[in-house]
């Protein structure tokens, strides 16, 4: 490096990655068989930029997400795979070789890494007013006292568009509104300033103004505290406009990581192709059918030989796609796909 040469917080983070998830196997044992929720999913988080995973229902986005943070419920369970936590200045670590309910572990989940649940009403104890569940979760990441942790939650209320904050404090989460239940929750998961912030679905309840006015948010935040994010939705168009990073998922497998841009402008799988395919145009017809991708995601029990996506693929190559699965093939410095045609078959 030369001597004019200035290395930023940012330049360093770029190089290396916050979060690494390698090989990630959850699996859900039921009386009817074993159902692979997450079979492989391979994935880099870095500082001060935002991951979007995007797919179907049933392509394994939340549990991937609950499977970092070891929340999976019953009967699921992390069989697999290497989770890896680099924070600068300190040693890395692999979580899932932390007990789920060891000291450690519990420091991380919730205090260095924190998650905005799909479901704000199940995530809130009905009997515990919001200002106990957003103070606790304060004191207990952090040193603050009383005084100082009620203050904090009302700067969060406020800062997240709740009028009244000191009086919301003293009410129950049934006394909330849908959308205001959501931004509740994400006022306690920043509140610990977290280094990564997991967003299931975090918009869901909300009108777009107020949606556009929370993803502004985080974006700040993001940008003032090198938070890395991962961003969990549906909503290409929210992953248009929030993310540096895409992961695209489908049944339980990334099938392709790119750039945001190298996704809008070149995708390479066939399965992100068809998602971007079916975003509606401004330059449509009138009364035009929006296209669709053809079939539904298998039954987790009953999963297609071959590559998973090949009975809806619209480029499957006979005797291979069902014959056996593709590798993650690097076809760039920084972009994978899991897919035939990038493969020296």
């Amino acid at each position: 490096m030369s001597s004019g040469e200035i290395v930023t917080r940012s330049d360093e983070a770029s190089r290396n990655p916050l979060l690494q998830v390698k090989g990630l196997e959850t699996h859900f044992f039921t009386d009817e068989g074993t159902v692979l929720a997450v079979d492989g999913a391979e994935f880099e988080v870095y500082a001060g930029r935002t991951l979007g995973i995007v797919g179907e229902s049933g392509c394994g986005k939340s549990v991937t997400a609950k499977s970092i943070l070891q929340i999976v419920d019953r009967p699921g369970r992390v069989v697999d795979g290497e989770i890896i936590y680099s924070p600068q200045s300190e040693p890395e670590r692999d979580l899932l070789k932390l007990g789920a309910n060891s000291h450690e572990m519990r420091t991380v989940r919730g205090g260095e890494i924190s998650m905005i649940f799909q479901e704000p009403i199940s995530s809130f104890s009905p009997v515990h007013t919001f200002g106990n569940q957003i103070i606790e979760a304060i004191k207990l990441h952090t040193d603050l006292n009383d005084d100082a942790a009620y203050d904090l939650a009302v700067k969060w209320l406020e800062r997240v568009g709740i009028p009244n904050p000191q009086q919301r404090l003293s009410e129950y989460p049934h006394q909330f509104s849908g959308g205001q239940r959501q931004r509740a929750m994400i006022a306690m998961a920043l509140c610990t300033d977290p280094r990564i912030l997991i967003a299931d679905e975090p918009t869901t309840a909300l009108d777009v103004t107020t949606q556009a006015q929370i993803l502004d948010l985080l974006l700040q935040l993001r940008d003032e505290n090198e938070m890395a994010i991962i961003f969990i939705t549906h909503d290409l168009g929210v992953i248009a406009e929030i993310a540096d990073d895409v992961a695209v998922m489908y049944l339980g497998q990334v099938v392709e990581t790119a750039s945001v841009e190298e996704i809008f402008e070149s995708p390479k799988h066939p399965y992100t192709i068809a998602l971007l395919n079916s975003i509606p145009s401004m330059v449509a017809a009138p009364r035009d059918r929006l296209p669709s991708i053809t079939g539904a995601i298998p039954h987790p029990q009953n999963r297609p030989s071959g590559c998973p996506f090949h009975p809806r693929c619209p480029s499957f190559i006979p005797d291979v796609c069902n014959q056996r699965e593709p590798s993650n093939t690097m076809i760039d410095s920084d972009r994978k796909v899991r897919c035939f045609l990038h493969e020296a078959i």
